[in-house]
């Protein structure tokens, strides 16, 4: 009997593609330089929380479903009276993959949900925070297939980080390129 270890399809290709063609492009001395993937941030606000207690349990069951890893409610931080919102209520969901699941959940936004995004021509390369991490806004939860469209009620989007070890947005923009992500060609690089 067999004891191989599954190893996601997107880890084998950091290792294997990625970090070598950032040595060469960077110049790094060892592979410990290299920018690596440290987790996936998704987070989504619910609105109309504070009024339907609900409407949290179905983001949560979404996310989990989306995910395949347990979400959890965020609550608030403090009172705002014009909202209604009381400090502690919860007011959205998130979840935070490392390891597999992150690149698990990174091969299946990049090959499946993305391309099914309406009128997709890539994502911006401008969400780069300045330290190496990317936010990426999706407008609809229906995008990932383990969605059931029947039993949705409200289309909703989610705030999607990707958090690197990298310094600069370089770096990072590099790292993700390299991992699949399809960033629009803002420079048409081969044009002039």
């Amino acid at each position: 009997m067999s004891t191989a270890k599954y190893t996601p399809r997107l880890a084998d290709k950091y290792k294997s593609e990625v970090v070598p063609a950032l040595m060469k492009k960077f110049g790094y001395k060892s592979v410990m330089q290299a920018p690596k993937l440290e987790k996936i941030c998704i987070n989504r606000g619910v609105n109309g929380a504070v009024t339907d207690k609900k409407l949290i349990d179905v983001a949560l069951e979404e996310l989990t479903t989306i995910t395949g890893q347990k979400a959890v409610a965020t609550h608030s931080k403090k009172d705002i009276s014009n909202f209604k919102l009381r400090k502690g209520m919860p007011i959205g969901a998130r979840v935070t993959l490392r390891g597999e699941k992150m690149f698990e959940f990174l091969d299946r936004l990049v090959s499946v949900a993305l391309p099914r995004v309406r009128d997709f021509k890539g994502i911006s390369d401008k969400a780069f925070d300045g330290r190496g991490n990317y936010t990426l806004g999706v407008t609809e939860q229906i995008i990932f297939a383990e969605m059931d469209i029947d039993k949705i009620t409200k289309i909703t989007g989610m705030d999607i980080t990707l958090v690197t070890t990298a310094q600069t947005n370089e770096e990072a923009y590099e790292l993700l390129k390299e991992l699949g992500m399809p960033f629009k060609n803002m420079k048409k690089e081969n044009e002039n």
